[in-house]
């Protein structure tokens, strides 16, 4: 990213870490980029809690391309939408990821049993 180091006191991203073939380089840049005692804030699709994933992969994989297929006539980007999703680092791995790239006071909270999960870190002060 085009910033300067310690910079900023949040680094967000919603629903974008997924696409970006190398999620641990975006996480580092944050990390680069945010003030000591600077927040990261990622909110991104899950593993669904397994009491769900039956019902949550017949959705994803049987319905949901074909509502993008008749609402948008697009039904390759609701497909990769649905095995982006798969390939991302489950909750624990993406919150390994970010601890790895320096960040302290990990966390993450999953909403909606775990469709999506928001994972947190903080960078630490000298």
């Amino acid at each position: 990213m085009p910033f300067e180091s310690n910079t900023y006191d949040l680094f967000t991203m919603s629903f974008g870490i997924r696409n970006c073939t190398h999620p641990e380089k975006v996480v580092r840049e944050a990390f680069r980029v945010l003030k000591p005692g600077g927040q990261l804030a990622i909110l991104e699709f899950s593993e669904v809690n397994s009491a769900l994933k039956p019902i949550y992969d017949a959705y994803s994989f049987n319905v949901i391309p074909v509502l993008g297929e008749i609402l948008a006539s697009d039904r390759e980007s609701y497909q990769y939408l649905v095995e982006s999703i798969r390939k991302f680092p489950n909750q624990d791995e993406f919150a390994r990821i970010i601890r790895e790239e320096g960040f302290g006071h990990v966390r993450y909270e999953n909403m909606t049993f775990g469709v999506c999960s928001i994972h947190k870190g903080t960078k630490p002060r000298k």
